[in-house]
């Protein structure tokens, strides 16, 4: 069996969409019950209770987590409050306390995902479970990392699997912590239809702002749900303060959201004709880009008989103005048409290079 093979009909029998949450970190007994109450009594559409029981953090000696007693603590929310419960695991030790538990929903961490030999022990610890395990992306942008975590997982018969968005580092200052990057999950959707994913709004922005909206953009692209931290006083929160919300703040957001169809039933037509434009319009954009990618290829060899540099920052200010003047005139996104100008320049410099090196 292969990834796409999987059915994951395990997810319909739960709340559609799907909505994970709880506090970041699992910080005492009081803070883990008060949070499921009011979660509860906020009539938010909460189907699964989170807490982290073990933090990865980036450097040391800051706050871990509380370790096992934390799984404790889970339990009672189940108990009290009706709740499914999920924490992240990351490695095989992880993984037999949270069994014990009878932690309902595991997932594999971003730090963890982005090593093999982490996945394979925890996959190995995981074994044959019917419990839903769900992978976040790694921390960089590889798409191909990031299902090789899945099919390590699959490799043990762990078939109940999802995955979860959480956003991708990046050392550009971003109005987000961890930039989507819409299209490496999209491709992921697109190669594995099957597989259930979540969005992660508060590791993409880092901040309550925004949570709502990227939560509804995924909706809009066919997500499955969300996992959003949840806290009962975030202020005071002993990790990730800035990025959680309260349960009645969590209540109004999810309140708020629009589940969109994916039945495009008495819309083929229309929506056919403006595909074919489309198709169309993308054909061209090709056809100028190559002619682009031409003149580049004359300008490479003028640099390479006159021994002219590649880059010229004076030439990329020229671009990057002319981009910003361009977005502001037609009323598009100005990161947008930035990041088209930039991939544009990259490649030319490319072409260029490849020109420069060619020996005959």
């Amino acid at each position: 069996m292969n990834l796409k093979d999987l059915k994951n009909e395990w997810i319909s029998g739960l709340t559609q969409p799907l909505m994970i949450a709880g506090p970041c970190s699992a910080e005492s007994e009081a803070q883990m019950l008060e949070t499921a109450r009011r979660i509860k009594e906020s009539n938010a559409q909460v189907s699964v209770f989170r807490a982290g029981i073990w933090k990865p953090r980036t450097k040391p000696n800051g706050f871990e987590g509380v370790g096992v007693i934390g799984l404790n603590w889970l339990k009672k929310v189940k108990e009290e409050y009706g709740f499914k419960t999920a924490t992240e695991v990351a490695n095989a030790h992880h993984v037999f306390a949270a069994l014990e538990a009878d932690v309902d929903v595991l997932w594999i961490g971003a730090r963890s995902t982005v090593n093999p030999f982490t996945v394979q022990e925890i996959a190995m610890a995981l074994r044959g479970t019917d419990k839903p395990v769900f992978v976040k992306n790694p921390v960089n942008p590889d798409l191909a990392l990031w299902a090789g975590a899945l099919e390590r997982l699959l490799g043990q018969d762990i078939k109940n699997l999802g995955v979860i968005h959480r956003g991708f580092s990046t050392y550009q200052k971003t109005k987000y912590r961890n930039n989507p990057n819409w299209q490496i999950a999209l491709d992921f959707k697109s190669q594995f239809p099957n597989i259930p994913m979540l969005i992660d709004p508060s590791h993409i922005c880092g901040n309550r702002t925004g949570l709502a909206d990227i939560t509804q953009e995924a909706l809009n692209v066919g997500y499955q749900g969300a996992i959003i931290e949840t806290h009962s006083n975030p202020d005071e929160a002993w990790s990730d303060a800035a990025q959680q919300i309260t349960p009645e703040v969590l209540a109004d957001l999810i309140g708020n959201l629009k589940v969109r169809s994916t039945n495009l039933a008495g819309f083929e037509g229309e929506m056919g004709r403006h595909r074919t434009l489309i198709s169309d319009l993308d054909f061209q954009l090709i056809e100028l880009l190559s002619q682009r990618m031409k003149i580049s290829e004359k300008i490479g060899k003028l640099k390479k008989e006159n021994d002219i540099a590649i880059f010229q920052p004076e030439r990329w200010k020229v671009i990057t103005e002319y981009a910003t003047q361009k977005a502001k005139e037609t009323g598009m996104s100005q990161d947008f048409i930035e990041k088209v100008f930039k991939a544009i320049h990259e490649e030319s410099i490319e072409v260029q290079n490849s020109i420069m090196i060619d020996k005959k």
